[in-house]
């Protein structure tokens, strides 16, 4: 067997040694040291370089949802664009799970996830119903998902989602992400297009809103958003949930509601006027170019 021998040989000239390490900082400080000393990979960009390879084929998810209590319950409004990056892959996802008929469910992030763990809570939610005798409530449903996410955090689920109801003690609204993060509240948006949707949520909400307006704000918060997000689009679904349980109450086309809000046909302005292109501005204008 070879023994280890080891070198005290710098111990007999530690001055050798020592005037190395200088020369060597010597060198630095006057710029001797050049970057192409150093290995670089061979790559054009070398910040990606170490990037997991499974980042690259993870498109970006987009998505509109809201939902909000008011005195007559709980109103939740969905696009129903699926993207896949750039690509629109689809116009007609369903993003609201009908988990049982008091209890809805919301989609955002990867829609693979959102429904399979959300009709998971509804087994669950039906499993507690049998062992205990009565419905669960919106707290204990919005717990169970929380839970279940938790366990798997770190481990590659994309989800942002409300579970909304209607309880013995009333309507309840909860936010559930894919950290295990839960959220409980009275007005939440989720997803690519939410910042828009809140702009028209904050404005037009008040509590002692009618159904009928309830369910147009919530409409018009989601359209408003498809407008300006591109990741949102396709049709908007408005559900309606209240001590009778849940009722989809429209599903309305955004273009057909863009020239709802949005008129083509100009439109008489209180000074006698028209819009844009008519009336008396066309006129004054004709006139000035004559004289």
């Amino acid at each position: 067997m070879a023994a280890l021998k080891l070198d005290y040989s710098v111990l007999d000239a530690p001055q050798r040694a020592t005037d190395r390490i200088e020369a060597d900082c010597a060198r630095e400080i006057h710029g001797d040291v050049h970057a192409q000393n150093f290995k670089l990979p061979m790559v054009e960009n070398y910040d990606e370089f170490q990037r997991e390879v499974v980042d690259y084929v993870k498109p970006n998810h987009g998505t509109t949802t809201l939902g909000f209590i008011f005195e007559h319950g709980v109103v939740i409004a969905v696009d129903s664009r699926a993207s896949q990056g750039p690509y629109i892959s689809s116009q007609t996802v369903k993003k609201v799970i009908e988990i049982n008929p008091y209890l809805l469910g919301t989609m955002a992030g990867g829609a693979a996830d959102c429904q399979f763990w959300q009709r998971n809570l509804g087994i669950q939610c039906r499993l507690h119903e049998l062992e205990n005798g009565k419905r669960i409530s919106v707290a204990g449903a919005s717990k169970l998902l929380a839970n279940t996410l938790y366990g798997y955090r770190g481990q590659g689920l994309s989800m942002g989602t409300m579970v909304a109801g209607w309880d013995l003690k009333g309507p309840g609204l909860y936010y559930v992400d894919s950290d295990g993060t839960r959220l409980k509240g009275q007005r939440f948006s989720v997803g690519s297009g939410s910042l828009f949707a809140y702009g028209v949520l904050d404005q037009g909400y008040r509590w002692d809103l009618s159904v009928e307006e309830a369910c147009e704000l919530g409409r018009r918060a989601i359209y408003h958003a498809t407008f300006r997000d591109a990741f949102s689009g396709g049709t908007i679904s408005v559900y309606h949930v209240n001590e009778n349980g849940w009722t989809k109450v429209s599903g309305t086309d955004v273009g057909e509601l863009h020239f709802e809000y949005y008129p083509a046909d100009p439109v008489e302005n209180p000074e006698g006027g028209k819009g844009a292109g008519g009336g008396k501005d066309k006129d004054a204008a004709g006139d000035a170019m004559e004289s």
